[in-house]
């Protein structure tokens, strides 16, 4: 992807000083604000680290129950800790939290082999469960090294690009939006984009521009 909209916290989202003090004071609106972003964020961040989507969910209840019992600790200041960064560390936390837990369960069920003992129940089969099964240390070791930071940076800009996007898009007709869809977002040549709508080149171009540049307006 080429566009480079989403460059900070910006304003799509409040994660600036009113939406902390908002937390803060227990401010339901502004709760509401936190989940509506941030559930979204820690749900795919959970789900590019290997979790199952009934795990992703549990990561997301448990990071916003945490979010709510340390939130008053947190001292807004973006040149010391960002907002985003802070919240990383819980829902690293939480994420890697569902591995032990996946890892305990399969220990007790499978053996450290991997090798299910007779009369044994199985854990039923979840949602993303991979059947090719490796020994515990592979998988503490596959846990462990998880690009944990960069999953969270990319779904935190994709979130970002999604809301920016969701604020703009009905300031042009579905065809400008369509185009900016296939040509920046789905990075499709111009010339295919240009065929596929029926418009020219140029009209790619500038529809791109125009959608590029009001978003990154309205950051």
């Amino acid at each position: 992807m080429t566009t480079t909209m989403p460059r900070s916290e910006g304003n799509t989202v409040q994660t600036r000083a009113s939406l902390v003090q908002g937390l803060q004071a227990g401010d339901e609106d502004r709760w509401q604000e936190f989940y509506r972003f941030y559930g979204p964020v820690i749900r795919g961040f959970a789900l590019k680290a290997g979790l199952t989507e009934t795990e992703a969910d549990e990561v997301v209840q448990e990071t916003c129950i945490g979010v709510a019992r340390n939130v008053g600790e947190f001292r807004y200041d973006p040149a010391k800790c960002r907002f985003k960064t802070w919240l990383l560390n819980p829902a690293s936390w939480r994420v890697k939290n569902q591995f032990t837990k996946r890892q305990r369960w399969d220990d007790r069920v499978h053996g450290p082999s991997g090798e299910t003992p007779d009369g044994a129940d199985r854990r039923p089969a979840l949602p993303g469960d991979d059947p090719n099964r490796t020994a515990t240390v592979e998988r503490v070791a596959d846990r462990n090294a998880l690009p944990l930071d960069a999953l969270w940076d990319a779904e935190w800009r994709a979130n970002l690009l999604k809301a920016a996007l969701d604020k703009v898009r009905t300031h042009f007709s579905p065809t400008q939006f369509q185009i900016f869809d296939l040509n920046v977002l789905k990075e499709w040549p111009a010339g295919d984009v240009a065929k596929s709508l029926g418009v020219s080149v140029a009209s790619v171009y500038l529809a791109k521009h125009r959608v590029s540049a009001e978003g990154m307006a309205g950051r």
